[in-house]
């Protein structure tokens, strides 16, 4: 039997075309200073990272309290960072395959308006938990709306960035993760002490404030566009061109000069949707060696994260007799250190390049790691020291990580974009983050330091083995217009800068 065509740039339209347009609007986006329209992006779209790392990081300071008679529900911690963790991971993962799916069809902006509100009610949920199962139930939920905010935001912030700033934005705001965390260890001192709130009370105002952040973000996306690059390809070409007019303008009355001309066209074949199969044999078949790299690149930071830091407040309790009540002050200098990784190191990441800093940045957070396990197993660390070990090893590991979103939201086709971030977050993250803490779990919590020195070099591991394969793999987007680094499926070829495809081997950009 014949195997299919492989559908791609300059083969059959995909389903549902309904006419063909040539444009300049996405080089017209890549060549706009930045300006205050950015920023409002960056803020409307960014700040969900904040949501979650103060999900993750109260969760993780909480989990002694929970456990402590009076606290209003009967569980245990290692079920709060073990069964509780996994399941919002879990919820994390199905939320991005779902969104994802209805992200690529029907939008983005009106995608991360709908996932937000699905994290604000089950954070409001999570508040009120009465029994456990109702806690496991509404963590699932949290994570769902959450893992559709990642598909959602990262394809959304990737098409309105000028490729010149696309890696230092991406991972800053990936990197804001941190900030969320600061928040949360902080919010955890505040909430767990008893002298101040009853201790059934305390952590339920902590999620409660979650959700008031939450309705700030939310008045805030209102006014972030809808990206013109999806809506080129999806018939709304016109709304595409009044948009980015307007935003012309106003750039050019803030900036007080005009705009240089945009370099090049694209020609495209307008359309509805493309199905599961195409996107799957668009990223396997065309593009599998970047396949590999997602994989490897999601894995390995899931495992370093999900794994070992949801483990970190009970690594303070259990060997160094930390107060659950004073587990946030260690937390929070580990989560500054996290954000300035990404902070100061993002703009190489579009400088020097993305193949040598994403490599580097995973080998030296392994190799640091290793040595923190070694120096804990000798029994040379207090909870300070063990701090400061952290600190130095997420410096490079945030970096790392983020690194991992910017890279699946750029190196697959737009028309794929958000349900490529979506497979490659939900499987590596299922890989690392929903096995993780649940091995880790009772890895940490057992007193031994045999088995909490495993956890780290099993997370060390597998961030060095994603750092090999990023030093072979790792594509060089630096700089590039997205619809260079890969050709749209729905892209006439030879047309503007769609000439060469990906690499130069030709429409679709076969090579990696």
């Amino acid at each position: 039997m014949a195997t299919p065509a492989l559908p791609g740039p300059g083969t059959t339209p995909p389903t549902g075309a309904t006419g063909t347009i040539t444009t300049a609007v996405p080089a017209r986006l890549d060549r706009l200073p930045w300006s205050r329209w950015h920023w409002m992006i960056v803020i409307g779209l960014g700040t969900v990272w904040i949501l979650d790392g103060l999900e993750v990081t109260i969760v993780g300071n909480i989990a002694g309290r929970l456990s402590e008679d009076g606290s209003g529900l009967s569980i245990t911690s290692a079920q709060v960072t073990g069964v509780a963790a996994a399941l919002y991971v879990a919820g994390a993962c199905a939320g991005a395959l779902f969104f994802g799916r209805l992200t690529d069809r029907y939008g983005r902006k009106k995608l991360f308006m709908v996932t937000l509100a699905v994290y604000l009610a089950a954070t409001a949920m999570t508040a009120l938990s009465f029994e456990a199962w109702w806690f496991f139930v509404f963590r699932f939920l949290t994570g769902f709306g959450i893992g559709g905010e990642y598909a959602a935001i990262n394809s959304a912030i990737d098409e309105l960035i000028p490729s010149k700033y696309r890696g230092r934005v991406d991972l800053i705001i990936n990197g804001s993760f941190w900030l969320g965390a600061v928040a949360g260890s902080l919010l955890s001192i505040l909430m767990l002490n008893t002298a101040l709130l009853p201790k059934d009370v305390g952590w339920r105002i902590a999620f409660g404030l979650g959700v008031v952040l939450g309705l700030v973000i939310l008045l805030v996306r209102r006014h972030v566009p809808e990206s013109p690059r999806w809506q080129l390809i999806h018939g709304h070409s016109e709304e595409a061109e009044k948009l980015v007019d307007s935003v012309e303008r106003g750039i050019e009355e803030e900036k007080h000069r005009k705009l240089p001309p945009p370099a090049g066209e694209i020609t495209v074949h307008e359309h509805e949707s493309i199905g599961f199969g195409l996107i799957a044999r668009t990223v396997f078949r065309r593009y599998p060696r970047r396949a590999v790299l997602g994989l490897s690149l999601f894995i390995g930071q899931a495992f370093l994260y999900n794994a070992i830091t949801f483990g970190f407040g009970t690594i303070l309790t259990t060997f160094f007799d930390v107060r659950t009540g004073h587990t946030g002050y260690y937390f929070a200098v580990i989560a500054a250190g996290n954000f300035f990784g990404p902070l100061l190191l993002g703009r190489l990441f579009d400088t020097v390049g993305r193949r040598i800093m994403i490599s580097s940045t995973y080998l030296l957070a392994g190799v640091l790691l290793f040595g923190t396990a070694w120096l804990f197993d000798r029994g040379s660390l207090t909870a300070t020291t063990l701090t400061a070990c952290w600190c130095v090893v997420l410096f490079f590991a945030s970096a790392g990580a983020s690194s991992a979103y910017l890279t699946v939201s750029e190196i697959f086709p737009m028309e794929t974009r958000a349900m490529a971030i979506a497979f490659f977050y939900a499987l590596g993250t299922a890989a690392g983050g929903i096995s993780g803490p649940l091995v880790f779990a009772d890895l940490t919590a057992s007193g031994v330091v045999g088995d909490t020195v495993l956890a780290f070099q099993t997370g060390a591991s597998l961030m060095c083995a994603a750092g090999l394969v990023a030093a072979f793999l790792a594509v060089r987007a630096e700089g590039r217009p997205l619809e260079d680094i890969a050709a749209p499926l729905s892209s006439v070829p030879g047309t503007g800068r769609d000439r060469g495809g990906a690499g130069g081997r030709g429409p679709g950009g076969v090579r990696a």
